[in-house]
């Protein structure tokens, strides 16, 4: 996907066709902490707490087209903004985080 091309927000169904479309060139990132990620996760997603991720830049694809998640989606609007800030030009929040991805995509999440 070309940085033109790249939403700055997607729903969770549309970041769900994306990775099933592009497989290998999205990655979701997920910057939730641990305790959280225990409750529920999404399959195939990175985890990089949302305070690790300043430290952590180097270490982040600038390869791939990063699907931000968080729980409702603040902390991941913000994660995108700051990377897009960094100079990553395929980022994209998830809107709703988890809690719209259990709603819309998988069900079988446990929600809290």
């Amino acid at each position: 996907m070309n940085a033109p091309e790249c939403p700055l927000e997607v729903t969770p169904e549309e970041a769900c066709a994306l990775v099933k479309a592009h497989p290998g060139q999205c990655l979701i990132l997920d910057v939730r902490e641990p305790h959280e990620l225990e409750i529920c996760r999404v399959a195939g997603s990175d985890s990089v707490p949302m305070g690790q991720v300043p430290a952590l830049l180097t270490t982040l694809p600038r390869d791939r087209h990063l699907l931000v998640l968080c729980h409702h989606g603040g902390r991941s609007r913000r994660v995108t903004q700051f990377l897009r800030a960094q100079g990553f030009t395929t980022v994209t929040n998830i809107a709703g985080g988890i809690e719209a991805w259990a709603c819309q995509v998988d069900p079988k999440l446990a929600r809290y």
